[in-house]
């Protein structure tokens, strides 16, 4: 019996008609799929599997806290964002920090679901009295964080806001969410689902507290999560350099991408790093609750950055060629202004500059612009192009994939993604696992599925070995697992901290006796429904995999010169990652007696209509 941590709220938006409703949700319901981005994905399924595509006012949009968000626990603050998404067609996610995800419990709720289209902008307020759906026209055509502070003015400093540029006014295919100035729901393109809405912002005030079944039981483990983040030493660097330490290790370990993934190495890359990071930060910032501080605000030419981070350093740095730290925070604060990923926005400017040298792509076909790599200046415009979906911009606001149809020649060469969603920042030409973990990730390439190089660090390179796919799986259920809870993974995958006190404090807050076992099982339940909708839309095994230039061109240089992955080899991985998941190795579709034993009968039935599996 639910205790406590979860409210069992969710509010219903429709936007066409104004009307909100709260939905009572069962305790079978709330428990079977743990929360965040499980409850969203059974709810994507039920309600919104079939739409056309992101662009459907049947589409949903929803915003989902966990059991143990607003609870006492290191980055408890961790809200889940969920539709179809624009960048790859099929189920799309994302997970952002700040404090809407604790506001909307303290508030009362769960969530939100957002269905339907506002006729005009609207923005969301969100208190103990309910949802209200108000004008914003006056924001629309701001970018993020102005119309941030034009909330903030309105309402109170304290309201928690997430907020769309224009990019998601304009429907750019990655634009991204920006939530509390600095933290984004970036990745596959779930502003631009908020656009189309005419959603601007979501604004929300809580101050309840949020029921625990044993809030003396939270406390101490609490305690004692934080007494061992702050005893190992290794947290000193992440108060000194946050995120940003990873691109001296991914340069050490040749895995840095460099000028549209053609290099694993850059040659400036200790200007963009962690310690020109700790040189220049303005100050430290820590999210709820959480000792590590692993944010770092910066200055860069004016504007107040919350960042770069590790992605940010990539793909407004060393992929574009730019070697300048301050440049790459300044792309860092236009992006979150604008409302774009920084990573697909960097890998799509990337992809340009690239088509640029090919001579696919001319200075009059982005109003002048030299887009020679490791020009800073011509990054800048070409973003707000893309933003405005001016000229040539209008085309990359797609993505690389339709971008590289469209443009033709061997502009697909240049176009680095999975499923449509631009690859984030590591090369894999040596790292079978994390190709395979690319490869296979739900959403379309994202480490934060299964950030799986470390591994093919641990037990060798050039291994094709059954385990890497063993090993990625594992990866693949205990990672969204903190999607599903609520809170952040860095304590646990930066530092170490047992998985054993999450499931302690499951227990503790909701009153549910499961176990970490029991808790993983559940997440094993959600990628294989995630996994389900893509089949639903038609995804099979031929979306598994990777670019070309994984396959064919070798790293140029350094102490991996010649490494490129072995197409062969990784087609046998992953016959067996589909062997050990109960999927169909032609299909790649869970196998319906798959679905069965996690409990997903009727989504069996449903994908298999006709007798098939």
């Amino acid at each position: 019996m639910v205790k406590g941590g979860y409210l069992g709220k969710l509010a219903r938006v429709n936007l066409s008609s104004r009307e909100v409703k709260v939905q009572e949700l069962s305790e079978e319901f709330m428990v079977k799929y743990v929360g965040g981005r499980g409850w969203a994905a059974r709810l994507l399924w039920d309600e919104a599997r079939d739409v056309a595509e992101a662009f459907d006012p049947r589409n949903k949009l929803l915003l989902v806290a966990g059991p143990l968000t607003g609870v006492m626990a290191p980055g408890a603050c961790k809200l889940a964002v969920a539709s179809i998404s624009p960048a790859t067609n099929i189920y799309g996610d994302s997970n952002v920090g700040g404090m809407m995800g604790v506001e909307l419990k303290q508030a009362g709720l769960d969530g939100l679901l957002l269905e339907g289209v506002a006729e005009k902008p609207v923005y969301l307020w969100v208190d103990e009295r309910g949802v209200e759906v108000r004008d914003a026209t006056h924001l629309w055509g701001m970018g993020s964080l102005e119309a941030e502070r034009k909330l903030k003015d309105e309402l109170g400093s304290d309201v928690s806001t997430l907020t769309i540029g224009p990019a998601g006014e304009n429907l750019v295919h990655y634009a991204c969410i920006t939530c509390d100035y600095g933290y984004q729901a970036a990745r596959t393109g779930l502003g631009a689902v908020m656009g189309f809405k005419k959603v601007k912002a979501v604004a929300a005030r809580g101050s309840r507290s949020i029921p625990l079944a044993d809030p003396a039981e939270v406390e101490r483990t609490y305690r004692e999560m934080v007494d061992y983040l702050v005893s190992d030493a290794r947290i000193k660097v992440w108060w000194e350099q946050g995120l940003m330490q990873v691109v001296e290790w991914a340069q050490e370990a040749s895995c840095l991408p460099s000028f549209n993934f053609r290099s694993g190495l850059f040659k400036h890359a200790g200007r963009i790093g962690g310690v020109a990071t700790a040189e220049a930060k303005r100050r430290d910032v820590a999210c709820y609750l959480c000792p590590m501080a692993c944010r770092k605000l910066m200055e860069a030419r004016g504007k107040l950055v919350l960042g770069p981070e590790y992605e940010t350093a990539v793909f407004l740095g060393s992929n574009v060629g730019v070697a300048s730290l301050e440049d790459v925070a300044y792309a860092n604060w236009l992006c979150d202004d604008l409302g774009l990923d920084v990573i697909s926005a960097g890998e799509v400017a990337a992809f340009a500059m690239e088509c640029y040298e090919m001579g696919l792509i001319r200075r009059e076909d982005v109003e002048g612009l030299d887009l020679s790599f490791g020009n800073s200046e011509a990054l800048f415009k070409l973003l707000e192009l893309i933003a405005y979906r001016r000229g040539l911009g209008d085309l990359l606001a797609r993505g690389v994939r339709e971008a590289a149809s469209k443009l033709g020649g061997e502009a697909w060469r240049a176009a680095m993604h999975v499923k449509g969603l631009e690859l984030t920042g590591y090369d894999v030409r040596a790292a079978p696992a994390m190709a395979l973990a690319y490869a296979t990730a739900d959403i379309g390439a994202h480490h934060n599925r299964a950030w799986a190089i470390t591994y093919d660090l641990k037990v060798g390179r050039e291994s094709y070995g059954d385990d890497k796919a063993g090993w990625v799986i594992y990866l693949q259920h205990v990672r969204p697992l903190f999607d599903c809870l609520g809170v952040c993974r860095l304590p646990w995958v930066e530092l170490g901290l047992s998985l054993d006190h999450y499931a302690k404090l499951y227990v503790a807050a909701t009153g549910v006796k499961l176990c970490l076992d029991d808790l993983l099982r559940a997440s094993e339940r959600v990628y294989n429904l995630t996994r389900a909708i893509a089949a639903f839309r038609g995804l099979t095994r031929a979306h598994d995999t990777l670019p070309a230039r994984f396959f064919e061109e070798p790293l140029p240089e350094g102490p991996l010169k010649g490494a490129k992955l072995d197409r062969q080899r990784f087609e046998r991985l992953l016959d067996k990652y589909f062997e050990l998941r109960g999927w169909d190795l032609k299909t790649g579709w869970p196998k319906a007696d798959k679905l069965r034993e996690l409990g997903l009968s009727d989504v069996a039935e449903e994908l298999y209509r006709g007798g098939c599996g």
